[in-house]
């Protein structure tokens, strides 16, 4: 029998929790290098800007940046419940912002959803078949239905893994699951990576 959404949600913040601000640091390392491997060649990459407990992604941005990519991060919309696009080439205009996610609100460079060619996407609870849980209000789920073309790579700790996550007609799964341990495709195969 399968867990309620709520309860999934519950245990991957428990877990999530349990973490010491030196395993995220490490382990938010680990990901950001698999990351970078699996980003080779792409010009135009959405990532979101992660608030603690989340996995960290400043470094890969800033990794980005320097490489030559044009990084887009997503600015919340909350009266409309949709995702509206930045350019980011200097992440020092972040300021806390809606839920408290860092954003470049007053220095924004809009962004075209459909340059985007990859997104990396926070997840609170995912499954080996490319299932993703975030937190409840459904801004990335809209988003990638009216814009379904960039590979969609949710990125997580590996403690956050649930067994199986239902899905309904409105959840997207994820092409690729990147967590400390490894990158999963979403057809459960590993892919072993250059690291």
């Amino acid at each position: 029998m399968s867990q309620t959404k709520a309860a999934l949600r519950e245990q991957a913040k428990e877990a999530r929790f349990l973490l010491s601000t030196a395993e995220i640091a490490t382990y938010s390392s680990s990901i950001e290098e698999r990351l970078l491997n699996l980003l080779n060649g792409f010009t135009t990459v959405m990532v979101y800007v992660a608030k603690a407990p989340e996995a960290e992604t400043t470094g890969l941005i800033a990794a980005l940046n320097r490489r030559g990519v044009r990084v887009v991060v997503p600015i919340i919309e909350r009266e409309t419940c949709n995702l509206r696009l930045s350019y980011l080439p200097d992440p020092t205009v972040l300021v806390p912002s809606t839920f408290n996610v860092p954003e470049p609100i007053g220095h924004e460079l809009p962004a075209r959803p459909e340059d985007v060619e990859v997104v990396i996407i926070p997840m609170l609870a995912f499954d080996a078949e490319g299932n993703r849980l975030g937190y409840g209000a459904g801004y990335y789920d809209r988003f990638l239905c009216r814009y379904p073309h960039p590979k969609k790579i949710g990125i997580a700790f590996s403690c956050q893994q649930a067994q199986s996550i239902p899905a309904d007609e409105n959840d997207v799964k994820m092409d690729y699951i990147v967590t400390e341990k490894g990158i999963i495709r979403h057809n459960g195969r590993a892919i072993r990576g250059k690291l």
